[in-house]
């Protein structure tokens, strides 16, 4: 494989949010920095489902490391799925679904990016219209600096992680209508 081959695809405008209306429309928005092994499972999940026939409800969107840029998603959306990796003690590999309240609910260890993300969803709690945010996770031992790859069980749990967000997808959208 060249390099070329791995070079993620660009997932992000601002503009994409305000094109059409989103209010029936499900963001699914992968955190994580690309670069460092399995902690980047988040977007290394958006690359995948890049690949896919989405249904036209259904937006993705490479979140990076999260942060205040990404509060006009929360804006556009009713409901905004994140998927992160999480140091939380589990195996390798493992998938939670949490459904927060409130953000103090969202894991403490969100990774190497937990304060910017912690303090952009604070900032979304804040707002008028808080959005629905079930968060996926997906268990990690490690983070490995400067690497693209992934652990086997951490990749493996990628399409079993997109499986899961899709049939969640197909229910909460049976909801908007």
């Amino acid at each position: 494989m060249t390099n070329f081959d791995r070079t993620p695809i660009a997932i992000s405008s601002d503009a994409f949010f305000f094109e059409k209306d989103k209010s029936n429309s499900i963001l699914i928005l992968g955190v994580g920095n690309y670069l460092m092994g399995d902690e980047g499972v988040g977007v290394h999940l958006i690359q995948e489902m890049a690949k896919m026939d989405l249904p036209e409800y259904l937006d993705i969107l490479d979140g990076g490391t999260g942060g205040f840029l990404l509060l006009s998603c929360f804006e556009a959306y009713k409901t905004v799925i994140f998927v992160d990796a999480t140091m939380d003690g589990k195996e390798e590999g493992t998938i939670s679904l949490i459904r927060p309240k409130f953000a103090s609910d969202f894991p403490s260890a969100l990774s190497v990016h937990d304060v910017g993300l912690k303090d952009m969803i604070e900032a979304v709690y804040l707002m008028d219209s808080k959005p629905n945010i079930p968060l996926f996770t997906i268990s990690i031992e490690e983070m490995v600096p400067m690497t693209l790859d992934l652990s086997p069980k951490v990749k493996q749990a990628i399409p079993k992680t997109i499986e899961q967000i899709l049939e969640l997808t197909k229910i909460l959208h049976a909801d908007f209508s």
